[in-house]
């Protein structure tokens, strides 16, 4: 039924394309321009800008999937392009989202593309110290503040985890030095301000959201984990990847991506025509609804119990298993 959704309209994702590279490359010439004017100016403008940039990501991450556009060489360099602009080695990230979307919610391959979550008998079996690092990981304060800086200011730098292969240091080393000449000439013609007020701040905010953004599509009290064995890919689609319910004006910034068990039953679809699946199939706009006030409940929920099958605090463990 939904490979009724997957063909791209080429008009519309050059429309999607330009609304969004356009403002984007606006507000970084504003706030370049209001460097003059005030710092403070420039900065603001920066953070506005962010969700420019996070819609930027989204659209390389349709790239990715050739949901984007139909042709498939024009797709991959169109995402590499973009890959500059969102710090980001485009074939790298490919690689390990394909992972990710196929092994999802699977136990026994955890670590690609995913936030690590831990099963309850593992976290009863750490040592002091394992447990002590891995709160740390889960801590929101890192997990959204040091987390989304590290991985793409220094993780993305490498292919890592992909090191054997010269295809994906090609990727990581490609997009590092065409960032360096972007960054190189911003310093030129505009000294260290424009990097310190308005790449830095759009960058880490941008990050920062499409963190919580990919946490919350995967991480709610009833997501769905299994075994190798038990392991059913679109089961796991469907009841492990919520539907996270935003204002349209969000919902727009974020190119749709909140209708994630949609996009992971079937990846192909553009993120365009994902509402449309919601309007023509409601059942589906019924699954895992979260709303934004209801997905900071999740920021408690750290371990996966498989014998409960949920998602539990460090303090429901602790209360249970002592």
């Amino acid at each position: 039924m939904l490979a009724n959704y997957r063909e791209p309209n080429t008009l519309r994702s050059v429309f999607e394309f330009a609304v969004t590279i356009g403002p984007f490359m606006a507000l970084w010439a504003l706030a370049w321009w209001s460097l003059s004017v005030s710092y403070w100016l420039a900065f603001a403008i920066s953070l506005v800008n962010a969700a420019f940039l996070l819609r930027l990501f989204a659209i390389q991450h349709d790239l990715g999937h050739h949901s984007f556009l139909g042709n498939r060489t024009v797709s991959d360099w169109l995402g590499r392009a973009l890959g500059v602009l969102t710090l980001t080695p485009y074939d790298v990230w490919k690689q390990s989202h394909s992972i990710h979307h196929g092994a999802s919610g699977n136990l026994a391959r955890r670590g690609y593309g995913d936030i690590f979550t831990a099963t309850v008998a593992e976290y009863l079996e750490m040592t002091p110290r394992e447990r002590l690092m891995y709160r740390l990981y889960r801590n929101p304060a890192i997990l959204f503040g040091l987390g989304p800086a590290y991985l793409f200011l220094l993780q993305n730098r490498l292919p890592l985890g992909f090191t054997d292969r010269v295809k994906y240091w090609v990727s990581a080393m490609g997009t590092n030095v065409a960032l360096l000449v972007g960054l190189g000439v911003i310093y030129y013609f505009g000294g260290l301000m424009p990097i310190l007020l308005i790449f830095l701040p759009s960058t880490l905010l941008a990050a920062t959201a499409g963190m919580w953004l990919f946490y919350v599509q995967h991480q709610f009290e009833g997501t769905y984990w299994n075994s190798e064995e038990d392991w059913q890919l679109h089961q796991a689609a469907l009841e492990g990847s919520s539907h996270y319910v935003m204002p349209p004006v969000l919902q727009w910034l974020s190119a749709n991506i909140g209708i994630h068990h949609v996009h992971h039953l079937y990846s192909r679809i553009p993120f365009y025509r994902l509402p449309e699946v919601l309007k023509d199939q409601p059942e589906l706009a019924e699954l895992n609804r979260m709303t934004i006030r209801e997905s900071f409940g999740t920021l408690h929920l750290n371990l996966w119990d498989e014998k409960t099958r949920q998602l539990l605090s460090f303090a429901q463990v602790r209360a249970q298993y002592g």
